[in-house]
């Protein structure tokens, strides 16, 4: 049933609660609407009792704060002839004095007030605002001065994300005391987080930590304290932390849903009917999704612990501005149907348009050829890109188990090799398979294992790789660098009965791994923490191979087949390479011999591109294999032939213009070459002001016309005319 709205003030009863405090929880608010108010929830009390509410409302025990005057205005008495029931003798705004200024990461700070009274009221440091929109008005009525009127327009106090922002319930806070604490921005307490999570000494976290706080405020010796028992503080909660929040798991997990509900853009509890689905991705990594992903590369890191964890988890990564991958949203979920894919992927995109609308991505990478491909096309509207970093690490890996003998290993390597490679000619797939097991009968461990793994699934790789565009070799080493980081993190733990609980998951994915890559990112990009930086750099393979000189990589005429790598660490030493420049490579080095895609190959595959007596990349086979798919379109069917030149000719330029500022000396060079492209009226008119006549190129000049924009003449009005 809808609230009755009252339109008069004198049809308000008068509240005078008992006691000397008094707060807005002791009066009954009725909805008031007039031509000034819509809607307002509004009490009506004695004038004289002014000060009782404000220190009430002040004193409230959830969220204790104080309010400060943010405007007032007031008239004479007797100064108006016609006046409402709700006119004014005297009008002011008191705001929560955590507010409405948002000194943190990513607040906005309101221009200097005109009107400033009771300062003291203040909080205790303008540091302490953390963008509260509580905030009430009232009106000592003109027409009964004894009376005043309480509107409140905002009695949570909230932030304007809707989340408590200060005070006992504040999740932020740390202590009861913390309201008394110098604002501690986001940015400052995820680096504290991360250190202690680095097992970075205490010392040295203290040190750090008040050099943050002082980018807010001076520091004295009140403030070093307090940021002393902070930072104990807070490692002692890391510490003491767990991850089971019930016995049950499932329980538990919806006690972690309903705690971070910031941080989960999905979540679906199992029932007969529906999988268990839990999409996860925090505020940082929302805005590392935002920045790094617009008009760029999209990856997914799927299946990860399909045989060790209850359910297995999902990654989506952005690449960096150093070609890392960064994980911007975690999936766990049994289910990789469409219906439940559909679900959380236009859940995360929604989040993502929720604050820009014009965010989309380039692509997106598959590294799993049962991935729905339908639900990324529908949800982000970008072609599809298929990764082999799965498979080589796999294939390598069993090579190497189940092989003793290094010449066999490296032969069944390059044989494998040679199955994918061959999907492109002439030959068949499959009869490269049979000569495989034929030439190896002998190895019967590794035979056995890829016919009962991998022959049934086979045919599935094979049609991805042969459909989608495959992505490059850098990308591949970046999504690896990612599985081996998580691998570490995930199955480090002593309780190795935890795997099978998605809460041990979730605390190791939002605690650790969150703290290592923000803490990663950050060092890199804002030039402290030199070790952490290096480590992050050097993260990857593509990044340690950049490091190689190319005279430390030597070709032999007399044997194609393999490449020698000398060492950097130890001149004397050096690695080889066979089969190089390609994606099926092998090194032995002791990294490659872990099934990893090594520094060694990464390096010589790059020399090898400029080569003519090396075959291409299977990236650089695939992307032909389109081209030509696109150009070979049916004659009779015109249409479909018009459109498949187009794509051509427009890959081609976006190619070529890619290619001219890779290797040009600046972007005005290639900007000069580029057509004309006509904006608004306003802006061609000023874009083509010339000192003489300009003629377009590809038209006929006799058609062309002096585009020097005329004088304006402007309509003048009737009334300059005399009758």
């Amino acid at each position: 049933m809808e609230e009755e709205v009252v339109q008069s003030v004198t049809d308000l009863p008068v509240q005078n609660p008992p006691g000397e405090e008094f707060s807005a929880a002791d009066l009954t608010w009725v909805k008031y609407a007039s031509s000034e108010h819509h809607r307002e929830d509004v009490a009506l009390i004695p004038y004289e009792r002014m000060e009782a509410f404000i220190s009430g409302e002040s004193s409230n025990p959830e969220c204790p704060t104080r309010f400060h005057i943010e405007r007032s205005r007031k008239r004479e008495e007797g100064s108006l002839r016609e006046y409402r029931s709700d006119e004014f003798l005297l009008h002011r705004t008191y705001w929560c004095s955590f507010g409405p200024e948002n000194y943190g990461e990513g607040g906005t700070i309101l221009p200097s007030r005109k009107f400033r009274l009771n300062t003291r009221n203040r909080a205790a440091r303008p540091q302490s605002m953390r963008g509260c929109t509580c905030h009430f008005a009232i009106k000592r009525l003109y027409a009964r001065p004894s009376l005043l009127l309480i509107i409140y327009h905002e009695r949570r106090h909230v932030n304007k994300s809707g989340f408590i922002c200060h005070g006992p319930l504040d999740r932020d806070a740390i202590g009861p005391g913390a309201r008394r604490v110098p604002y501690i921005g986001s940015e400052i307490q995820q680096q504290t987080m991360s250190l202690i999570y680095l097992g970075i000494p205490e010392e040295n976290i203290l040190q750090t930590h008040i050099e943050g706080i002082q980018r807010y405020c001076s520091s004295d010796a009140k403030v070093d304290s307090i940021a002393s028992q902070y930072v104990q503080k807070l490692g002692m909660i890391i510490k003491r932390s767990t991850h089971e929040l019930d016995l049950d798991d499932q329980a538990s997990i919806r006690m972690w849903v309903d705690r971070n509900k910031k941080s989960v853009f999905f979540y679906q509890d199992s029932t007969d009917t529906d999988a268990f689905i839990l999409g996860i991705q925090t505020e940082w990594q929302c805005q590392q999704m935002m920045r790094f992903g617009h008009q760029s590369l999209l990856a997914s890191h799927s299946s990860f612990g399909v045989s060790k964890l209850k359910y297995p988890l999902h990654t989506l990564l952005v690449f960096d501005s150093m070609q890392h991958a960064l994980p911007v949203a975690w999936i766990i979920t049994r289910s990789i149907t469409k219906k439940d894919t559909l679900k959380w992927m236009r859940a995360l995109a929604d989040r993502i348009h929720s604050i820009d609308s014009t965010w989309r991505i380039s692509g997106f990478i598959i590294d799993d050829p049962a991935s729905e491909i339908d639900p990324i096309r529908d949800v982000f509207g970008s072609p599809v890109l298929f990764s082999l970093w799965h498979i080589r690490r796999t294939w390598l890996k069993n090579v190497i188990k189940k092989c003793s003998n290094i010449e066999i290993r490296r032969e069944i390597f390059i044989q494998l090799g040679k199955i994918v490679y061959s999907i492109w000619s002439e030959k068949n797939p499959m009869d490269a398979l049979e000569q495989l097991f034929q030439d190896f009968v002998d190895q019967t461990a590794f035979v056995k294992y890829f016919k009962s793994f991998w022959v049934p699934k086979l045919e599935m790789w094979i049609d991805s790789v042969r459909n989608l565009p495959l992505a490059s070799q850098e990308s591949c080493g970046a999504i690896e660098g990612y599985h081996l980081k998580l691998k570490v993190k995930a199955y480090d733990d002593v309780q190795l009965d935890a795997l099978q609980r998605v809460d041990w998951l979730v605390h190791k994915l939002t605690t650790e791994l969150h703290s290592s890559y923000w803490i990663n990112l950050f060092a890199d990009e804002s030039g402290s923490f030199p070790e952490v930086k290096a480590e992050y750099i050097a993260s990857t393979s593509w990044q340690r191979a950049l490091q190689i000189p190319d005279e430390a990589v030597l070709f032999d005429n007399k044997e194609p087949h393999s490449v020698k790598v000398v060492s950097q660490n130890d001149v004397s030493q050096m690695w080889t390479v066979w089969n190089p420049g390609s994606e099926f490579s092998l090194c032995d080095c002791s990294w490659s011999l872990q099934g990893n895609l090594c520094k060694h190959i990464l390096k010589v595959n790059m020399m090898c591109g400029a080569r003519k007596d090396f075959q291409p990349s299977l990236s650089l086979q695939s992307f032909q294999r389109v081209l030509l798919d696109l150009w070979q379109k049916p004659l009779d069917d015109s249409f479909s032939l018009d459109l498949s030149v187009a794509w051509v000719m427009q890959m081609q330029e976006r190619i070529q213009h890619v290619a001219e500022l890779a290797t040009s000396d600046g972007i005005a060079q290639v900007a000069k070459k580029l057509p004309i492209q006509w904006t608004r009226r306003t802006g061609r008119r000023t874009a083509t002001k010339r000192t003489s006549p300009v003629l377009l190129p590809h038209s006929n000049s006799s058609l062309q016309k002096d585009l020097t924009p005329k004088k304006s003449t402007k309509r003048k009005r009737l009334s300059t005319f005399s009758s």
